[in-house]
């Protein structure tokens, strides 16, 4: 047997890549006129990010089952998790009490970081729990990954980001500007304020310069998030594409019913994962 790799629904990994690495699941929620919907398991409306819902961080006793039933399929050899940051979710410190009370076995791995930031570094573990990795070795891999992981985004609208709390210090430049464009990143696991741009195309240029700064000329994976603006993910995906030849074509996915409900449409999103081979 080998060591499993478990995630949570933030990390937006394509089914194929799910299937091939044989990456588990556990869902997050959202809360819709009282009713609970399981982010990858219910059907959500695909406008959700206009409505008056609320998220919440996977249930204990969901992180317990998947852990368990991993653990037992692993044959003994382990669980890795890798979850969305614990500094824009309550899943990570969940998980970590979880596998506490459960097994020794069971190891969690914050991403500090969500969509494909948390679905690099799930690949990372999954790859080198393939190879043949321990769980140490599995843990390691991840936690490699996870210092080579980088995350820009552009919003459109601030009325998500100020009703969302996510974003670490917004009370001193949210209502400064309403035609302020944002240039976001994720430091330390938590959402912050890059760049005040006034106009969404400046804006994204930003973002793509700061991709190629952090890239330079080293392989490295790239992914375009977006949230009902699945042109402006190719356009940025195809820009990319043009600048670091050396990387292979971009991931493109939606940012997801529960990301998206925090920064509203429009919104493009870059996750870089750099090639950590070198760093080993």
């Amino acid at each position: 047997m080998s060591v499993v790799v478990v995630t949570d629904a933030s990390a937006r990994l394509p089914a194929d890549l799910l299937d091939k690495w044989a990456i588990r699941i556990v869902p997050l929620h959202i809360l819709l006129d009282g009713v609970d919907l399981r982010d990858g398991v219910d059907e959500i409306p695909d406008d959700i990010y206009k409505r008056h819902a609320t998220t919440a961080a996977a249930t204990p006793a969901e992180l317990a089952d998947a852990y368990q039933q991993a653990l037992a399929d692993s044959g003994g050899d382990g669980v890795v998790a890798v979850h969305l940051s614990s500094g824009l979710s309550g899943t990570c410190g969940a998980a970590a009490r979880t596998a506490a009370d459960l097994d020794p076995h069971v190891r969690v791995v914050d991403s500090k970081s969500t969509a494909m930031g948390t679905g690099f570094v799930a690949l990372a573990a999954a790859r080198a729990a393939a190879a043949g990795g321990d769980l140490d070795a599995v843990e390691q891999a991840a936690n490699l990954a996870v210092r080579q992981s980088y995350a820009f985004m552009v919003v459109h609208r601030l009325d998500n980001l100020r009703r969302s709390g996510r974003i670490g210090g917004a009370k001193a430049w949210l209502g400064t500007a309403l035609a302020l464009k944002p240039l976001l990143r994720i430091d330390d696991g938590k959402l912050v304020l890059a760049q005040r741009v006034r106009t969404v195309s400046h804006a994204t240029e930003a973002m793509i310069d700061r991709v190629c700064e952090v890239v330079g000329d080293r392989p490295a994976a790239l992914a375009v998030h977006h949230v009902a603006n699945p042109d402006g993910a190719k356009e940025v995906a195809a820009t990319l594409a043009r600048r670091l030849p050396a990387c292979e074509p971009a991931i493109i996915t939606p940012l997801g019913p529960v990301l998206a409900l925090h920064v509203g449409a429009g919104a493009v999103a870059v996750v870089v994962q750099l090639d950590t081979v070198s760093e080993r």
